[in-house]
């Protein structure tokens, strides 16, 4: 029952997986509740991250090797996590070269926070769904369900260049400062 309420990820796991199709059903009414109450803050709380985004984005504009994020016109970014791609062709040790330099920085990160694309967990690769109905992979053709990588040939090459960072509504210009100043000296290190 753990892992159907909590999208059948085995956290913990030597080498976790969505191992069927399952709910996430995580938050607990209490939490729920709390939730509720803070909706009234959640413009204010968006605005923040917004805004702070937008001084690192100006801050890091320009660093070779480094792609901030951005949305289309149509979108609004509301900085759930800040994610920057990393060039590994140009940072040595790519996402992972330039997470390693942050936490010496004390700047948690999480390089290829995704370790693989959906596509490539148990749930699609075998099919496997609330008991032997194989529902709703059965409304699929056989031949239209082909998850081979090679038919997406960029998205492992796009998923090793993404390093996460947290998001705080909270942050102030000297956090921002500092994780600019970081992510640029760590860049200047290991730019190859």
């Amino acid at each position: 029952m753990y892992l159907f309420i909590n999208k059948a990820w085995g956290y913990g796991d030597p080498n976790p997986d969505h191992y069927f199709l399952a709910l996430n059903y995580r938050l607990s009414e209490l939490q729920g509740a709390v939730g509720v109450g803070q909706l009234s803050k959640l413009k204010d709380v968006v605005k923040s991250r917004i805004s702070t985004a937008n001084r690192l984005n100006q801050s890091l504009h320009g660093l070779s090797g480094i792609e901030t994020p951005w949305a289309n016109a149509k979108s609004v970014h509301t900085y759930w996590k800040y994610c920057l791609r990393v060039d590994t062709q140009m940072i040595a040790d790519g996402a992972v070269g330039l997470g390693r330099a942050l936490k010496d920085k004390g700047i948690a990160s999480a390089p290829r926070y995704i370790q693989k694309p959906a596509f490539m967990c148990e749930i699609f690769q075998k099919q496997r769904t609330f008991g032997d109905s194989r529902f709703p992979f059965s409304l699929a053709r056989a031949a239209a369900v082909d998850y081979n990588p090679a038919r997406f040939p960029g998205t492992l090459e796009a998923l090793e260049g993404v390093l996460v960072l947290p998001w705080n509504e909270r942050y102030t210009d000297e956090h921002i400062e500092y994780i600019a100043d970081s992510i640029h000296e760590a860049v200047g290190r290991l730019r190859r």
